[in-house]
């Protein structure tokens, strides 16, 4: 399952990556993109771990950018 989601107030290039590396290490993920230049993050992962795959990797951006809002 492909999952792409809006990282609005992304304000830091090296972050997106540092966001991309953090996330492509949580179990289940087969892919992550994070684009700082399109503000957002594209995740490729089962469709049975993806809402707990999403919850990581909210905890992950938050702790980078306190301020991205995800949609």
């Amino acid at each position: 399952m492909k999952k792409v989601v809006k990282l609005e107030n992304l304000d830091c290039a090296n972050c997106a990556a540092k966001m991309e590396d953090g996330i492509s290490k949580i179990a289940g993920v087969e892919k992550v993109t994070v684009s700082f230049l399109m503000q957002k993050m594209t995740i490729v992962a089962s469709e049975e771990q993806m809402e707990d795959i999403l919850n990581q990797a909210e905890k992950i951006i938050h702790k980078l950018e306190p301020d991205v809002v995800i949609k």
